[in-house]
């Protein structure tokens, strides 16, 4: 043991709630002792739930563990938290790279670039990305990517709808309990829903809207706006976390708005 990590370890036996574990955290994952480091991580997020950075932390431990779903959704909690945490960019990105998917991977790079231009890592890896070949990488893709939300996307878990602001349904369906088509009738309730959002974003100075979560003991529901006049709604079973159903309804709003430009 490292005298950092002795003191680090003494640190935190010493007083449970310092915040001295992401320290530790990492220095045990630099170390290649992941068990300890995930102990670590695992501890202090009991104690700090909401802690982007422990979130942060345990991602980059489960990816080094090699479980890529599990850093993927801890990735995504930071980003919930802490939608500016460009290491959490990065590193979902490097996961779509992973999976095959390139142009998820730039889209979270480009994201990560617009929060500091100046970063030349952001650039190098971007160019790196758009140039590099497809990974084959057995397995992973399926692992690690949520579940495709385009506006026709649906299937025994997911449905996915994109509506106007008229609460006319232009793509997509989603269904009732006895998995009857109730699409329709959920686009009209709808109507709206985006002006509304935009309204109280604007008189609670918060800026443009981008999202509306909503969640049930069975269904969680997203709510994203791809263009300015338009609204996707994403359900899956509660058992997905909210994080990752956003990453995923985010992923639906880009194929959206390439579904529109054909179709407009």
């Amino acid at each position: 043991m490292t005298d950092d990590i002795r003191t680090l370890t003494a640190r935190v036996a010493d007083d449970p709630s310092s915040l001295a574990f992401l320290d530790l955290g990492e220095a045990l994952r630099r170390r290649g002792q992941l068990e300890a480091a995930y102990k670590v991580a695992r501890g202090g997020l009991g104690r700090y739930p909401g802690l982007a950075d422990a979130h942060d932390l345990l991602a980059r431990i489960l990816g080094d563990q090699g479980d890529l779903a599990g850093a993927f959704d801890a990735w995504a909690e930071a980003l919930r938290l802490d939608p500016m945490r460009i290491g959490a960019l990065k590193g979902i990105a490097f996961l779509y790279f992973r999976a095959g998917d390139i142009p998820a991977a730039l889209e979270q790079l480009e994201r990560a670039l617009e929060i500091d231009p100046e970063d030349v890592s952001i650039r190098q890896a971007i160019a790196r990305v758009g140039s590099a070949p497809v990974p084959q990488v057995p397995g992973i893709a399926e692992e690690v990517k949520p579940a495709a939300v385009g506006p026709a996307a649906a299937n025994g878990n997911l449905d996915s709808m994109l509506v106007d602001q008229n609460g006319l349904r232009l793509n997509g369906s989603v269904r009732g309990p006895a998995r009857e088509d109730v699409g329709d009738r959920v686009a009209a309730e709808l109507a709206g829903v985006s002006k509304e959002a935009a309204r109280t974003s604007k008189l609670l100075g918060l800026g443009a809207w981008q999202a509306i979560a909503v969640e049930s003991p069975e269904w969680n529901l997203f709510l994203v706006p791809p263009t300015p006049d338009t609204v996707l709604l994403t359900i899956r079973e509660s058992a997905l976390p909210m994080a990752r159903l956003g990453l995923a309804a985010e992923r639906g709003a880009r194929e959206a708005r390439e579904w529109l430009g054909q179709h407009r």
